[in-house]
């Protein structure tokens, strides 16, 4: 399954819970999910996914659990960019932020 953010391609949206690393070189979006609607509430990106609690070890976790309501409205959609240099993903990140304005990159 697959969705579009802008004008890339997402693997997703999955249940957080379901999520199994490793992965290298991507951007992700956390949503949050109520009902049949998904909301981005988190861009970010990485090098490497490669712990089993990468995204419960995040600095944002509670952000998104708070705006999700449980763990069980978390969801997670990844681009893959493959051998590419972190600011390719910064700028991917830059734009998908600057579209949706998701409330936990907010300072």
């Amino acid at each position: 399954m697959t969705i579009q953010i802008l004008h890339y391609e997402f693997l997703g949206p999955i249940k957080l819970e379901e999520w199994g690393p490793p992965m290298e070189e991507v951007v992700y979006v956390m949503l949050s999910r109520e009902k049949d609607n998904f909301t981005i509430i988190y861009v970010g990106q990485s090098e490497k996914t490669e712990k089993p609690d990468f995204f419960l070890k995040n600095e944002k976790f509670k952000c998104w659990l708070t705006h999700a309501g449980s763990e069980q409205n978390l969801y997670l959609a990844i681009h893959p960019m493959w051998k590419s240099e972190k600011t390719e993903r910064e700028r991917v990140v830059y734009k998908v932020t600057s579209k949706y304005n998701p409330v936990c990159n907010k300072d």
